[in-house]
């Protein structure tokens, strides 16, 4: 084998360990999941999970400004804006948000609040009066209007 080509593979697996190193050292309570990450679902459209704010920061004490602490983020990815109408988050245990009707740009997120408040095109509210996303272990997926699978992501023990 050439001393360039050892050099290469060397290489390789060097930048591969600093990716592994680099996820495994992502914080647990806002996880991005731009990459396909565990339990991730292999999207055919543009529209995808973004990062999520399971765990509420803080104590949490059931208000509504800690509710709103606990988001999920959905992001266009592609240039075309696209309607959400109809389309749903879902974690594991069976709690829905379904969107009404929302235009989102291209390039452009929107960011899912569990809580209370007025819909804007950059933020949209669940309007929960408890915590849907599980700080151990849940899934959040999400939908189209045809109740097709777009993209799903798990987090915890029960992967």
């Amino acid at each position: 084998m050439s001393a360039s080509r050892t050099v290469r593979r060397i290489a390789a697996t060097a930048l591969a360990a600093g990716s592994v190193v680099a996820v495994v050292a992502m914080p647990a309570s806002a996880d991005s999941y731009h990459g396909h990450g565990h339990g991730r679902h292999q999207s055919y459209s543009n529209v995808v999970l973004g990062d999520i704010q399971y765990d509420s920061p803080g104590r949490d004490d059931w208000s509504n400004q800690s509710l709103n602490r606990e988001w999920v983020e959905v992001t266009n990815t592609g240039r075309r804006a696209v309607n959400l109408r109809g389309w749903s988050l879902t974690d594991r245990s069976g709690n829905l948000f379904r969107f009404d009707d929302l235009r989102l740009a291209g390039r452009a997120t929107v960011r899912v609040h569990t809580g209370c408040g007025n819909d804007t095109r950059r933020d949209v509210y669940q309007g929960s009066r408890d915590y849907i996303w599980s700080n151990y272990a849940d899934k959040a997926t999400l939908r189209d209007d045809r109740g097709r699978t777009v993209d799903t992501h798990s987090w915890g023990y029960r992967r």
